[in-house]
């Protein structure tokens, strides 16, 4: 009989007693204790399990589940007995930042010292017992969701001594979605008020921690070592890159595929592959999202589970706010392309801004982008940094993508899709009309990129616009850009399709007081470097007559946009 399929679940003893449809992942206990690391910090995409692992991690070895074997029996690590012996018999402490998405520093602060006044409140028992010393009552009592920095950032160090000295035992300590924060520090501007704030406490709990027998963190990010970890040299980190817990995290294909067949899908390997598939962990393969794989199973409906089940806030802001290097790598990501580049799986995050491969190293982190290859530079004596193969990661990934890229001019659709009606019927009028309208609105938008000059860039704007047109426009024609053709490097080629279709061909420029007396001699500047680069020789060797090609030049200053 098929199991239940239940969605959203993430404590693992509800899922066990509710007889639920799991994957026994319980191998990892055994992998992770023999490992002997002492601090672990483990980087997965969104939605791949981390907390569910987490849960059961505490479930297997907390006081708290002494005596709860049963959940654990018919599982892989209930078949030694070594392991048996153990469930039940640590102090573990436990908590998320899961759910520390706050737009100002005093906020996230604030959530963070009322998680630890609850882990206090769940020991009140330490208060009754004669372990505690007068001072350390004393400190007990003044952890609260008002305490200062200094009993903040002390609060797990002590905790863990008062639940040494009552268990006799060392304690374990799970921390879990720990860049949760950090992301939102980041985007919201408060990052280097957190960063002194969680170093302290980072520090304490981990480091300083004569009380700590293991810990395990769990992030999307593997933040950077300069910032909170600095002080922690005792830290092993498992990054999507690395050789340990390769199938904890996500579905195998085989699991994929045996779930398909207890729940009647059998049929639908190979669509699910192609929509789901693609994730690499180490040197495990074709790793499935388990999110999507859920959801598929309950509904029985092929949409983008996982890419839709939270904010992408940082990745779109990311790519919308990116350079023009930046949007045209991600063009060429959108139409299937590989990407090479190095990237470096510490993410500093404020170097976001400015770094180009972090952008990269980020979304593969996020589980967007995988690694198909990576080639080591060497010449003559200079070994210079490793250069990664990137693509999409799957279908679902690309879907996601695409509506982002249309939620960027969301808020003036009305305009973009009359824009792109004008451009099609050839309405020279109405595409100066609407391009100006969508300009006005959106342009900000794209443009808040740091900049030491000040100076808005129309590149970062017109970039974006053309990757609208790529999703507005895939089914008509292919669209390139900063393409070479002729004697140079177009701006936007549109090769249609359908033979009933015109190509088109676009130059942006942005108006020059120096070379030009107004936008109009802009324009004119642009039609004939279309002209004396012959940009449409590509289009001409393909057979597209030059009487269907049509060429436009678009002039930028500021907001205000001229065609011709």
């Amino acid at each position: 009989m098929a199991r239940t399929v239940g969605i959203g679940i993430q404590d693992f003893g509800k899922i066990i007693e509710n007889q639920c449809f799991y994957v026994d992942k319980t191998a990892f206990i055994k992998e992770w204790w023999e490992s002997k690391d002492e601090v672990t910090l483990i980087t997965r995409p969104r939605r791949f399990g981390k907390t569910l692992t987490m849960s059961m991690t505490e479930q297997f070895f907390s006081v708290k589940y002494a005596g709860r074997g049963d959940l654990f029996e018919g599982l892989s690590i209930w078949q030694e007995e070594k392991y048996r012996a153990m469930q039940g018999t640590y102090p573990v402490l436990s908590l998320s930042f899961a759910n520390i998405k706050e737009t100002n520093y005093q906020n996230t602060r604030g959530k963070i010292c009322r998680l630890l006044a609850d882990l206090y409140a769940n020991c009140e028992f330490l208060m009754e017992a004669d372990t505690l010393a007068a001072n350390e009552r004393a400190f007990f009592r003044s952890v609260s969701a008002e305490m200062d920095d200094v009993t903040a950032t002390m609060a797990i160090h002590y905790l863990s001594k008062y639940l040494s000295a009552y268990y006799g035992k060392k304690v374990i300590i799970l921390l879990d979605e720990y860049d949760t924060p950090m992301q939102e520090a980041y985007v919201h501007g408060y990052w280097e008020e957190l960063e002194a704030f969680t170093r302290s406490m980072s520090n304490s709990a981990f480091k300083t921690n004569p009380w700590l027998e293991r810990a395990i963190m769990t992030g999307i990010t593997r933040v950077s070592k300069e910032s909170i970890f600095s002080d922690l040299n005792n830290i092993e980190v498992v990054t999507t890159t690395a050789g340990k817990y390769e199938t904890t995290f996500g579905f195998t294909e085989e699991e994929v595929f045996a779930a398909l067949d207890e729940l009647g899908m059998g049929g639908e390997k190979q669509r699910v592959k192609r929509w789901y598939d693609g994730f690499i962990f180490g040197g495990a393969k074709d790793i499935y999202n388990p999110w999507s794989i859920i959801n598929l199973l309950d509904k029985r409906k092929f949409t983008t589970y996982w890419a839709n089940t939270s904010s992408n806030s940082l990745v779109g802001k990311l790519l919308r706010e990116g350079s023009r290097d930046v949007k045209e790598s991600f063009e060429r990501l959108m139409k299937g392309e590989h990407l090479w580049c190095p990237i470096d799986e510490q993410i500093v995050y404020n170097q976001l801004d400015d770094n180009e491969y972090a952008i990269w190293s980020l979304l593969v982190a996020s589980g967007y982008l995988k690694i198909l290859d990576y080639e080591k530079y060497e010449e003559d004596d200079f070994v210079g940094e490793p250069k990664y193969e990137l693509t999409l990661t799957n279908h679902e990934v690309e879907i996601m993508f695409k509506n982002m890229i249309r939620g960027w001019f969301a808020g003036d659709v009305s305009n973009y899709n009359a824009f792109i009606k004008a451009l099609l019927s050839n309405d020279l009028d109405a595409m100066n009309e609407y391009m100006n309208q969508i300009a006005c609105e959106t342009f900000s938008y794209f443009d808040t990129g740091k900049r030491a000059s000040g100076k808005a860039e129309p590149e970062r704007f017109y970039h974006g616009f053309v990757l609208g047109l790529m999703v507005q426009l895939e089914d008509c024609y292919t669209i390139t850009s900063n393409r070479e053709s002729g004697f140079g490097r177009y701006d936007i080629m549109l090769e249609p399709k359908k033979e009933e279709l015109d190509a088109i061909i676009i130059e942006f420029k942005v108006f020059n007081p120096r070379r030009d007396n107004s936008l109009e001699d802009t324009v004119q500047a642009a039609l004939s470097q279309i002209e004396e680069k012959k940009y449409a020789q590509t289009l001409v060797a393909k057979g597209i007559s030059e009487e269907r090609i049509r060429k436009y030049g678009f002039a930028f200053e500021g907001k205000e946009v001229v065609i011709g």
